[in-house]
């Protein structure tokens, strides 16, 4: 304290010099550490780990489409050629290697303008100030953001190396036209990746960050031409391109070379199905999936996809009271479930309601899953049993034939084909409601109702296009049921596989019920309700239609369910709302029709198998028989040398030669059977009864379930 006091008094005109620097140091010290301590607060890490694009893949790891908050291609620096960086740091922030995130000689010059003009209108921001500004703070024009950018990149220069300050900055910059990052850019300007840009190339980018919407190419040539010879020049005055560089680069075009952009309003339901999978089965957020860089293998076709869409806009198809109608479509892979095409609506957006996932009442088609699939499965019946066609009231419910006509007796085979409801019903009855849920009930399909309409597709919620498509598919898959997905592969942006779990197929059917099924739905599109289709291969579906609650000639919905050996469909057709102003004209032609067209269109493409392949060890399943009704029968007396007298009945013999023809002879009110012949028009009776003159006649008869026709006519010898 004395020698304090001492020097105070030895040099008393030094020590006010000596306390203003003791000053000034501390000071500066506590301001070195204030700028480095708040750096930490200015800059936040986690941001710069930047938006990226998630590309959707096909099968094949061509882009589909990106779905992007910000159009962002992440590349490393290693990738990004030298040209392309000195362009960048030329025009930028050409001391970038030389300074410690903040060049203090542009920001004298800067302060000095900004005092003169009493404003903050002189900008000296190096890359890393911009990098600071742009991931973490706004473009207000201030002290206080200037300070915290100074603190943000000083600190930033202390825990990144330059290399990576750069390579986050290249790949956050702005280029306009929703565009970011350089390998965005580069592939929106010039159609290939940054490693492969030229000089040129490079400069015009480089030249776009500073004002991206005022020196844009596209809507200004001449000043980004200017702009870009502006960094060709400054590349040169720092030697870093020689003079004949110079000459040859800036007497350029700009030669951009931009690659088709196609409008892809058919992708958006598909799109929104992906989405919803990502947010399902692998917990990853909608923001999650347009901002976290992910590549998604999807199983789309491009080409199904797109006819499905093309024939949505068709007005042919879509006939009801208004021009509101709906529809939904959606195309399952036979071989491994995967979706390959879904259309929620006719002119869906993303986001818009996917009706492909929109429950409805399945009016008929509904009859193979619940009716007649379990009633074989479980051998209540075969395909060629004989059922009842009549009028009934079980318990108050007396459901009615779509026609009115009722065939007293029918075989299931054709009471399918004609889509009988009379005898769906009746079936349910005798197999149980409960029987039948139970198998909708095995792929968690909950169908609350109770009653016998459930035969019928009258359901209080009702199914959805891709429920009724996955159901569909199992009878070609042996019997196996897939859930639906579209997505094979997803990988983030790091390149690794997120894994996520995989459902097993559930035993559905057996495999004989289900080759069964499918000849019989065959039967349906090849001459039953669904006959008016055109589709001239294999093909195999059920038609469905629910009546109007409000209009009595209406319909409400309008089905077909169906598959080929490639691809199951489900097309649902109607009114997102159905009132007395609001219904279809037409039923179940409306969705055959589209269906058909829409898979001859894409047999054009794949050219799918002509039939369907029987698996093994299943028995297949014969043609119907079709017994004929006789009406000229005709009975001779004959003689012969070998045969000698007898008595020759003959007819007309049905082409299908599996017929069984039984020969009865009445004589006096008594009638005998006499004989059986197969396939054949012609019976012999040795016995000859001159006498009493018998009448002869014959009843044909089913060999696949022992159904008789109509007996013939009758004929006497003499």
């Amino acid at each position: 304290m004395k020698r304090f006091k001492s020097f105070n008094d030895k040099y008393p005109r030094l020590k006010w010099f000596v306390y203003s620097l003791i000053g000034f140091i501390v000071i500066s010290f506590l301001g070195y550490m204030f700028i480095i301590l708040g750096g930490r607060f200015v800059v936040d890490e986690e941001n710069f780990v930047l938006s990226e694009s998630t590309a959707l893949l096909n099968e094949d790891g061509e882009e589909i489409i990106k779905l992007y908050d910000e159009n962002r291609t992440y590349v490393p620096i290693t990738e990004v050629p030298d040209h392309v960086k000195e362009a960048f740091i030329a025009i930028e922030d050409h001391r970038f290697y030389d300074h410690s995130g903040v060049d203090f000689w542009s920001v004298a010059r800067a302060v000095s303008v900004d005092l003169v003009t009493w404003s903050k209108a002189e900008g000296a921001s190096t890359i890393t100030q911009q990098l600071v500004k742009n991931v973490e703070l706004t473009n207000e024009k201030s002290w206080m953001r200037k300070t915290k950018e100074v603190m943000g990149a000083i600190y930033l220069e202390r825990v990144k190396s330059k290399d990576e300050i750069l390579e986050y900055y290249l790949n956050e910059i702005y280029f306009g036209h929703g565009v970011y990052g350089i390998e965005s850019a580069s592939q929106f300007f010039f159609s290939k990746p940054v490693d492969q840009l030229n000089l040129s190339e490079a400069a015009l980018l480089a030249a776009l960050p500073k004002a991206p919407n005022l020196y844009s190419p596209l809507k200004n040539e001449d000043l980004a031409l200017e702009r870009r010879n502006l960094v060709l020049n400054r590349m040169h005055d720092l030697d870093w391109i020689n003079a004949d560089t110079l000459k040859s680069q800036t007497g350029r075009t700009l030669g951009l070379n931009q690659g088709e952009t196609e409008e892809s309003p058919w992708l958006n339901s598909y799109i929104d199905l992906v989405i919803e999978e990502m947010e399902n089965q692998y917990h990853l957020s909608r923001q999650e999936v347009y901002t976290g860089g992910y590549e998604i293998k999807v199983g789309l076709d491009r080409q199904a996809q797109k006819i499905i869409y093309e024939e949505l806009q068709n007005d042919t198809y879509f006939k009801g009271s208004n021009d509101n109608v709906e529809s939904a479509v959606v195309l399952l892979d036979q071989a491994s479930g995967v979706v390959r095409a879904a259309i929620g609506g006719r002119n869906n957006n993303r986001g818009d309601l996917n009706r492909v996932k929109v429950k409805k009442q399945p009016g008929s088609t509904i009859k193979p899953l619940i009716v007649y699939g379990p009633a074989i499965e479980e051998s209540f019946y075969e395909p060629y049993s004989v059922l009842n066609d009549e009028q009934i009231d079980i318990d108050g419910y007396n459901p009615k034939n779509h026609d009115g006509v009722y065939d007293g007796e029918i075989t299931l085979y054709d009471a399918l084909r004609q889509s009988k409801n009379t005898t769906a019903v009746a079936v349910l009855n005798e197999i149980g409601v409960e029987t039948g849920k139970s198998y909708l009930e095995k792929i968690e399909y909950e169908i609350q109702d109770q009653g016998l309409s459930v035969a019928l597709g009258g359901l209080e919620e009702g199914l959805t296009p891709l429920q009724m498509a996955a159901a569909y598919r199992t009878f070609y898959d042996e019997g196996f049921f897939v859930e639906p997905y579209t997505i094979l592969e997803v990988k983030d942006r790091h390149g690794d596989i997120i894994e996520t779990t995989q459902q097993k197929p559930k035993r559905l059917f057996s495999k004989q019920t289900s080759w069964y099924m499918t000849r019989l739905l065959e039967a349906v599109v090849e001459s039953g309700t669904a006959s008016q289709s055109t589709y001239p291969k294999a093909f195999a579906g059920k038609t469905g239609s629910t009546e109007h609650p409000q209009v009595e000639t209406g319909t409400k919905d309008a089905w077909f369910v169906g598959f080929n050996p490639a691809y199951t469909i489900a097309t649902w057709i109607g009114y997102d709302q159905s009132n007395e102003e609001q219904y279809l004209i037409q039923g179940s032609p409306l969705a055959t029709n589209l269906s058909s067209q829409i898979m001859s269109r894409i047999d054009d493409v794949h050219q799918f198998a002509g039939e369907f392949e029987k698996p093994e060890d299943v028995k297949d399943l014969e043609a119907p028989v079709r017994l004929p009704t006789i009406q000229n029968l005709e009975a001779k007396f004959s003689f012969g040398f070998i045969d000698g007298l007898f008595i020759e009945v003959t007819w007309t013999p049905s082409d299908d030669e599996r017929v069984i023809y039984h020969v009865y002879k009445e004589t006096n009110g008594d009638v005998r059977r006499i004989g059986q012949v197969t396939g054949e028009g012609r019976f012999i009776d040795h016995s000859v009864d001159y006498m009493n003159n018998p009448t002869y006649f014959v009843v044909p008869e089913n060999p696949l379930n022992e159904q008789t026709g109509s007996s013939s006519n009758r004929d006497r010898a003499f």
